[in-house]
């Protein structure tokens, strides 16, 4: 981690520099050619103007301003050659005069038509040695003519090449300080976590009486104390995770294979909001039933919670109207049937009322018809419903599906078993379900019963007693 942190820390800085670094060589670039561009325009207008006189004084004489250019250009030129730089003639896109020192390089390209125009053209020519170029007509009536300027950058470059060599070594110098105190100030922060680290691993050996010491009142000291904490409460609180860890486990494996049924039912409401043109008094019935199935979790993860740690077979005094039973049910399970094109038929001839808990209610019916509709082809009926028998309220779910071997009937309602393990695979499920309708029968003093032909379909019968 330390090491992580280096590295990251350095190349960031390093990066930062170095960037800081060429942008300012960039700027120190850009200053100094921006001078010697003005210096250039500068000479360049003096010299044309003083030309341009010299020109109409030749031309008053009576004499060819093109047999004498090199009697008239020697001074500017021998003036000029001092300092590195030179001049160019042209007339009628032809050069007719080129500075000695110039006139042999090699790739040297000049500007051949300027279509008469009295702006200056700046341009940079790249080659052995670097030029900055002005080149510029003359007015009438000498339109003919044009005079280039050419400035040597060579000066120019070599000082700002020798600026950003002392830059980056200097920088590289304050990385190199930067590199050894930001690897003290690390090791510096990090020694009190090598110092848990070890604590660690000698707790993780059985050495619980190993502690950290404190200093300071840092998050780190606060880490500290904490870990010594936890150290003084760590050997009897592995003995309670012991004894729950299997109850725990047996919850965890309960509560996940419930939550997909409501989940299920929030996706789809979610995304028949999202996708289907909806009325305001739909959409609000739908999020309305979203807020419904959300506290719904949270009060089936309460009462999973209770049924993973009851103790006693009793139920509280509450009553489960079955009609409401129904209600509920097809809300949130129409959503999976529609998946399928399976229908869904509730029946019920009277309102009859169940002594139990609705929401563990809830899960025991959701449950069957989830496997019946497992079970189902595509376009099948699956018919809910509800009648007296005797001294007993009976729930049936029949579906017209796969059906169960004889043999399997005594084993489905064991944890983990699966009757067909691929569709279950397939499914998600974990083989839990039948198991918690089980516990639910259990706790509500009913009675679930199978009645299945393979190949013909599966009646689940659950009778309750009346109160």
């Amino acid at each position: 981690m330390k090491k992580k942190i280096f590295f990251a820390a350095l190349v960031l800085f390093i990066v930062f520099l170095n960037s800081l670094i060429l942008i300012v060589s960039i700027i120190i670039l850009r200053d100094k050619l921006s001078v010697v561009r003005d210096k250039c325009l500068a000479e360049h207008y003096v010299i044309a103007s003083s030309l341009l006189g010299d020109m109409q004084a030749l031309e008053q004489r009576g004499n060819h301003v093109e047999e004498n250019i090199d009697s008239l250009m020697r001074l500017y030129s021998r003036y000029l050659q001092g300092k590195g730089n030179g001049l160019a003639v042209s007339f009628s896109g032809e050069w007719i005069y080129e500075s000695p020192a110039f006139a042999s390089q090699e790739n040297m390209i000049f500007p051949l038509d300027t279509g008469y125009s009295q702006e200056r053209l700046v341009y940079m020519q790249n080659g052995n040695c670097p030029v900055l170029c002005v080149y510029g007509s003359f007015p009438a009536p000498w339109q003919d003519y044009g005079l280039m300027y050419i400035g040597n950058l060579g000066g120019t470059v070599q000082s700002w090449r020798h600026t950003k060599n002392i830059l980056f070594l200097t920088g590289t110098a304050v990385i190199l300080l930067m590199s050894f105190f930001l690897f003290q100030f690390l090791n510096i922060i990090f020694r009190p976590l090598r110092q848990i680290s070890s604590a660690s691993a000698k707790i993780a050996n059985g050495n619980y009486s190993s502690r950290i010491p404190v200093r300071g009142r840092d998050e780190i000291s606060s880490v500290a104390h904490n870990f010594n904490l936890m150290a003084e409460q760590i050997e009897n609180q592995i003995k309670q995770l012991e004894e729950a860890s299997e109850q725990k486990q047996q919850f965890i494996d309960n509560f996940s294979h419930e939550l997909r049924i409501p989940l299920t039912a929030i996706y789809g409401y979610a995304e028949y909001i999202q996708k289907a043109l909806v009325s305001e008094e739909e959409r609000y019935e739908c999020t309305q039933f979203i807020m419904s199935e959300c506290s719904r979790l949270q009060n089936m993860a309460y009462q999973l919670l209770d049924m993973a740690l009851l103790r006693r077979d009793e139920i509280k005094d509450s009553n489960c109207s079955v009609k409401e039973l129904f209600a509920e049910s097809e809300k949130v399970m129409h959503v999976r049937a529609s998946e399928k094109k399976i229908k869904l038929t509730y029946i019920l001839h009277q309102n009859y009322v169940i002594r139990g808990h609705m929401e563990q209610l809830l899960i025991l019916t959701n449950n069957l018809i989830d496997n019946a509709i497992k079970a189902s082809r595509q376009e099948d009926e699956i018919r809910i419903s509800a009648y007296s028998e005797e001294a007993a309220i009976v729930i049936e779910v029949e579906d017209h599906g796969t059906g169960i071997e004889e043999e399997q009937l005594s084993h489905i309602k064991e944890a983990f078993y699966r009757v067909d393990k691929a569709r279950s695979r397939a499914a998600g499920g974990a083989g839990l379900g039948l198991a918690i309708c089980e516990r639910i029968i259990q706790i509500h003093h009913a009675d679930m019963s199978f009645i299945s032909e393979l190949g013909v379909g599966t009646i689940v019968k659950l009778s309750f007693p009346v109160q």
